[in-house]
């Protein structure tokens, strides 16, 4: 089970390790967004840190309508304990977990500030 907090501006958090291209385990605390269909969204400066192989580019379509063209990389997670190789998405804002990190688990949030964030893991045999 992975377990966060929500902030005082609501957003739920969970904390996050990345490995850096050093062998590295870097702690990051993520929001959890619902509203991105991808892996994880990483802030440029982060990227950076990380050393993390770019891949290719991609191309989405924000909230807005509008289209965006980013960067795409490979990270390596620890996610719920294990080690994922995940695609990782550039973008200019705070850290976020999307829902296709996610796939499997179910998510629970206590909104009010300083409510638990769960992901636990769901049985779908």
């Amino acid at each position: 089970m992975i377990t966060g907090i929500v902030n005082e501006e609501f957003d739920p958090i969970i904390p996050l390790s990345v490995c850096g291209s050093d062998g590295k385990i870097y702690a990051q605390d993520a929001i959890v967004d619902t509203g991105f269909n991808g892996w994880l969204s990483l802030p440029p400066s982060l990227i950076a840190q990380l050393n993390l192989r770019w891949k290719r580019r991609g191309r989405a379509i924000l909230g807005d309508g509008s289209e965006c063209i980013f960067n795409v990389y490979e990270a390596v997670v620890v996610w719920d304990g294990v080690l994922l190789t995940i695609p990782v998405d550039e973008a200019d804002s705070e850290p976020l977990v999307g829902m296709s990190l996610m796939e499997g688990y179910q998510l629970t949030v206590q909104v009010f500030e300083g409510g638990r964030v769960e992901l636990s893991k769901v049985n779908t045999v």
